[in-house]
């Protein structure tokens, strides 16, 4: 009975849903969890089922028109080794050429994300009890550095095919290497600038979705739960 009842107290701990039906501290939900004798499987597959709806609100939230190029914290400019030529030329009439360049490397990181999605789905379907409940038991961002351990290089792999295709087809590729060549050409350019984009917007890329996880966990930690499946109504009990 206390095991259960520990299954279930973990369970409140990881499970969220962005749309809540009631805001309740954590001494009043106690009261109201069910004796309903919850095993550990079922805890770990509503563990999942919120990392699921979390991962998906993560990904989509950057998988959209502006999802990068309309947030401050994630609109990505031309890369560090390219600040100097964008100045200079800017300073040469050429600035609506690099906000071409600029707007489409964030449309190509946008098209590009949603590819992360089955990706994560793997990594929640391969999960173990253990794995989940460590999640609970874990430092607050234990999701996210779960996902960072079993993702970081998958993402990479498959981030690099598709990025250089939205890169290719949004133009990117075009207006970056031009600028590049442009500014390389120039004589006072002493240090040449990597036309090379792919893999600067994949890495980029994969930091905005780790730090969309790590709000995702945030919220999925601090939050109270919407009965809105199956195995979350077994876990938590109807209302």
């Amino acid at each position: 009975m206390m095991r259960s009842r520990c299954a279930v107290f973990l369970v409140f701990l990881a499970v969220a849903s962005t749309q809540a039906s009631a805001q309740i501290n954590l001494s009043e939900l106690l009261k109201k969890i069910p004796n309903n004798g919850v095993s550990e499987k079922d805890a770990s597959l509503g563990i999942k089922e919120a990392l699921t709806q979390g991962i998906t609100k993560a990904v989509l939230n950057l998988n959209k028109t502006d999802g990068f190029y309309g947030n401050d914290l994630y609109k990505m400019l031309l890369p560090p080794d390219s600040q100097k030529a964008e100045k200079a030329l800017r300073r040469i009439g050429l600035g609506s050429q690099v906000d071409k360049a600029v707007l489409a490397i964030n449309r190509g990181a946008e098209d590009a994300v949603g590819s992360a999605s089955p990706i994560f789905t793997k990594a929640i379907r391969e999960m173990t009890v253990t794995d989940a409940l460590s999640i609970v038991r874990g430092n607050k961002d234990a999701a996210t550095q779960y996902f960072r351990r079993k993702t970081s290089q998958e993402l990479i792999a498959a981030f690099t095919p598709p990025v250089k295709t939205s890169l290719d087809k949004t133009n990117a590729t075009r207006y970056y290497t031009d600028l590049a060549n442009t500014y390389n050409r120039l004589p006072m350019s002493f240090e040449k600038v990597n036309p090379d984009l792919t893999n600067y917007v994949v890495g980029k890329a994969v930091d905005a979705l780790f730090d969309q996880v790590a709000k995702e966990e945030a919220n999925i930690r601090a939050n109270p739960v919407a009965r809105t499946t199956e195995i979350l109504k077994k876990v938590f009990g109807g209302r």
